[in-house]
C-alpha cells in the first residue's frame, strides 16, 4: 500500500487568532487519533525551527544552508492509505482541522527499504 505525505507551510496558519490556533490544535489531534484508529497514520508531527537546519555532504561535511527555495516548517503526517483518493478525503479531514489547505504527495515506493 503506498505511503503519502500530507502537508502544510507555517505560513498557511499565520493569520489564526490565538483562540483559533488553539482550537485549531485541538481538532488536528483528534484528526490524528481517527487516522490512528483507522490504521492509516504512520508517523508525523510539526517541524522545531527552533533548530536551524543544515546541509550535509556525502563526506560528511556540514553547511548551515538548505536547498534553494525549499522550505520545510510546518506540520506533517505521513499516511498509508490504498490511493490517492483516500490521501485526499484525509487531506481535507486535517485541512478542515488545521484551517488550511493541506498538500498531498505519494511517497516513492522502493522495494529495497
Amino acid at each position: 500500500m503506498p505511503h503519502f505525505l500530507v502537508s502544510f507551510p507555517a505560513s498557511a496558519m499565520a493569520d489564526l487568532s490565538p483562540e483559533e490556533l488553539a482550537q485549531a490544535s485541538v481538532d488536528s489531534h483528534a484528526a490524528i487519533e481517527d487516522a490512528k484508529a483507522a490504521g492509516v497514520y504512520v508517523f508525523g508531527g510539526g517541524i522545531d525551527t527552533s533548530v536551524a537546519p543544515v546541509r550535509v555532504n556525502g563526506h560528511g561535511e556540514v553547511s548551515a544552508t538548505t536547498y534553494p527555495g525549499y522550505v520545510l516548517d510546518g506540520g506533517f503526517a505521513v499516511l498509508r492509505v490504498a490511493s490517492q483518493d483516500e490521501a485526499v478525503a484525509w487531506a481535507a479531514r486535517l485541512a478542515a482541522a488545521c484551517r488550511c489547505p493541506q498538500e498531498v504527495r505519494r511517497l516513492g515506493d522502493d522495494p529495497a527499504s
